[in-house]
């Protein structure tokens, strides 16, 4: 299993707010690491590696986990609690 999360990095250069919320709960939960990458979603570069993620994966909100297993389509939470719930909870 490979788990990516996707952080964007807004306009003014700061990390979004509910970034920066669930990176602190990753923190607290000592979560991270289950975590294979963190990419960033930068609004001032469209080819940023986040940026060209969300887009491949038709995805519009962030943060973002995306799950890859073999032999199986990647899946995309947007929701850290539903995450948690259903990956790292296996996980742990």
């Amino acid at each position: 299993m490979q788990i990516t999360l996707v952080k964007k990095i807004l306009a003014d250069g700061s990390l979004c707010a509910k970034c920066k919320d669930v990176e602190q709960k990753l923190k607290e939960n000592d979560q991270e690491r289950y975590l294979d990458n963190v990419l960033i979603a930068d609004e001032r570069d469209p080819e940023s590696a986040g940026m060209q993620l969300a887009q491949k994966l038709q995805v519009n909100r962030a943060p973002f986990f995306v799950v890859e297993e073999e032999g199986k389509e990647p899946e995309v939470y947007t929701v850290y609690f539903k995450f948690a719930k259903e990956v790292l909870k296996r996980l742990s």
